[in-house]
């Protein structure tokens, strides 16, 4: 029960009475009387959305593969939509669809303004990246850093995605366990190992085309199912005008918000920066979206896919930041995290989900089909590509290990099979963390900023050497993890000052049913101690992807000086085309010197090649292994 007011004149026992009255919330039910409410039509929509990706995974089973090209790339011969389709769903998961409702709803709508990076991002993408991808044919991204450097970059880039995509895969599983448990009272564990069970399946027996085919699927189930709630949730909640009305008078509604202050959790400097340099290492060089760049057989329709990726992942964020907005409309008066209706704020939606469509057998089904689609498609192409890389990268890269076509496809497909169940073990730790969106933008960035550094490096700077590469990227992976589990520590310690820097919008239980108030507080937590607190653990997740970028780069950059590669014997594919156009909008002296150095590049190429032939350290200076790339 709440507590009873100072200027209530009547007895305690009245106000029980007064509580029991038309302003109470008798509409809302508890989670144990939700959870009765997920009956057998439920069950069936949900068994039917993982038959039909698992029979998709049979179907190409039983068309076959022949050989590690088809199994991974398949054969260069997807279309546009099914390459479109399985981007969205790639990477904006159950993350997407469970944690931005709930960071709506506990911190306002900034978040929203990560929309505006992302044309920034799809334009880097297709034209700066996807050039030297597609011109060199690679079968992963990190083959081009052993062209471009050395076998040690790659296989530290290697290990980095490896890392990346494990915690990410188990990140991406538990949210709609969690999910699920809340809406049917399924077991967490028995959840997380459905989803790893399924993927596992379809990606060891199918392949890529059944990764992308089921993601196409999963992603028109992501669209459908939140479509329908939010329509009927606006209803109940009153209309369009009430929702931004309620939002509004609590402070929700917060766009502009230009503070420069790094250590603010969301400002648009934050999301727009931020989010360009945490997106683009996923986008730009990450081996899930660069494999499917390259499943198709001309670059246009790779290009095409990946502008009407920002109509795809733009519009998904805007419809789950307005759920989240209805969401909170509809328990103004009520909150579900004060009164321990949820645990975790990331099942704020599914409780939210059972309450207004509960009674309409399906559709909670629907639902959590939806969001276990998120992450069957991530999961998936997660472990393909993981495949991918631990084949080409570790074994025939970096332990020159032959293998037949027919053996390589089998070591792919039990490498898949592995990485699943390494994944599902990861999960058990990720359940300690405080909230899916946040945790997976900051492993974006403690993993991929340097990555992308390393790619910036190659790419753009034509001096740049391997020591200054290597250094650059493994220096900068210890700054930013540092960095990003320091501030997970410092949370854990109370040292992080939350009200200054993330501060949580007001929420009310005024006219909450008093069975709601039927719970056990859970004991206080003992903050860590010791702890040296630094400042340095207060700059927002937002902005750990551009952080390690520019150390990777900076420190790449003053190593190289020392010894820099000549890139007169550099080949020119291995730089971005884009480089002049970089710089057209600089004085005429700077883009004229730019235009001449980019000229001059590969000039002397087929003197190393007669000089050196293979055998070289820096595959850019290779002769034989380098046609035979090329």
């Amino acid at each position: 029960m709440g507590d009873i007011p100072s200027d209530w004149v009547g007895k305690p026992e009245d106000w029980l009475s007064f509580m029991e009255t038309n302003l109470t919330r008798n509409d809302l039910l508890t989670k144990i009387e939700l959870i009765d409410k997920f009956g057998a039509a439920n069950y069936t929509v949900f068994a039917l959305m993982l038959l039909v990706s698992a029979g998709i995974g049979v179907f190409f089973w039983w068309k076959g593969q022949s050989n590690t090209e088809e199994f991974l790339m398949a054969s260069r011969s997807m279309g546009t939509i099914p390459m479109t389709m399985s981007l969205v769903a790639s990477f904006m998961s159950a993350i997407t669809l469970l944690g931005t409702p709930a960071e709506m709803y506990v911190s306002g709508t900034q978040y929203t303004a990560l929309v505006l990076s992302y044309p920034l991002v799809m334009g880097a993408a297709a034209h700066l990246f996807l050039p030297v991808f597609d011109t060199l044919k690679v079968t992963t991204s990190y083959e081009y850093l052993e062209l471009r450097f050395d076998k040690s970059v790659r296989v530290l880039a290697g290990a980095c995605f490896t890392l990346q995509m494990v915690l990410y895969m188990a990140i991406v599983v538990y949210a709609p366990a969690l999910a699920l448990s809340q809406v049917t009272g399924f077991n967490l564990d028995i959840a997380c190992a459905v989803i790893f069970i399924v993927c596992i399946f379809y990606t060891a027996i199918g392949g890529i085309k059944a990764v992308m085919w089921t993601d196409t699927f999963q992603a028109t189930c992501m669209f459908g199912s939140f479509l329908a709630i939010i329509i009927k949730g606006n209803y109940d909640a009153g209309g369009s005008s009430v929702v931004f009305d309620k939002n509004y008078q609590t402070n929700r509604i917060e766009l502009f918000n230009f503070e420069p202050d790094m250590r603010r959790r969301h400002t648009v400097w934050g999301l727009v920066i931020g989010g360009f340099f945490t997106w683009i290492s996923i986008y730009g060089i990450n081996q899930t979206q660069v494999q499917r760049y390259l499943t198709v057989k001309k670059r246009s329709q790779a290009v095409k896919a990946i502008w009407w990726n920002v109509l795809g992942i733009g519009s998904l964020l805007l419809i789950c930041a307005y759920a989240g907005l209805v969401v909170f409309a509809f328990y103004h008066d009520c909150d579900p995290i004060s009164t321990r209706q949820v645990e975790k704020k990331d099942q704020l939606f599914p409780l939210f989900v059972m309450q207004v469509m509960g009674d309409y057998p399906g559709v909670p089904g629907l639902f959590v089909a939806g969001v276990f689609s998120g992450a069957l498609s991530t999961v998936s192409s997660g472990l393909n590509s993981l495949a991918a890389v631990c084949l080409r990268d570790f074994i025939q890269s970096g332990c020159n290990i032959k293998l037949t076509e027919a053996r390589a496809t089998f070591v792919t497909k039990m490498l898949a099979v592995g990485f699943g169940i390494l994944g599902y073990a990861v999960v058990f730790l990720v359940k300690y963390l405080p909230g899916v969106l946040e945790a997976a933008l900051g492993i974006f960035g403690i993993v991929g900023g340097p990555v992308l550094g390393a790619f910036t490096l190659g790419m753009f700077f034509p001096f740049a050497n391997t020591m200054g590469a290597f250094v650059g990227c493994f220096s900068s992976l210890i700054f930013t993890m540092w960095m990003g589990f320091g501030q997970t520590v410092a949370k854990a310690a109370q040292t992080y000052d939350s009200s200054r820097w993330s501060p949580k919008m007001p929420v009310s239980t005024d006219h909450c049913p008093l069975a709601w108030f039927n719970y056990t507080l859970p004991e206080a937590k003992e903050p860590l101690t010791p702890f040296t607190h630094l400042e340095l653990y207060e700059v927002s997740y937002m902005w750990f992807s551009a952080v390690a970028w520019a150390w990777c780069v900076v420190v790449g950059i003053i190593l190289s000086l020392f010894k820099p590669t000549d890139h007169r014997k550099l080949d020119k594919r291995l730089i971005s085309p884009a480089l002049p156009s970089l710089f057209a909008i600089w004085p005429r002296v700077v883009r004229d010197w730019i235009n001449d150095i980019y000229d001059e590049i590969g000039a002397d190429l087929e003197d190393v090649v007669n000089d050196n032939g293979a055998g070289a350290v820096n595959m850019g200076f290779v002769g034989e292994k380098m046609k035979e790339k090329m």
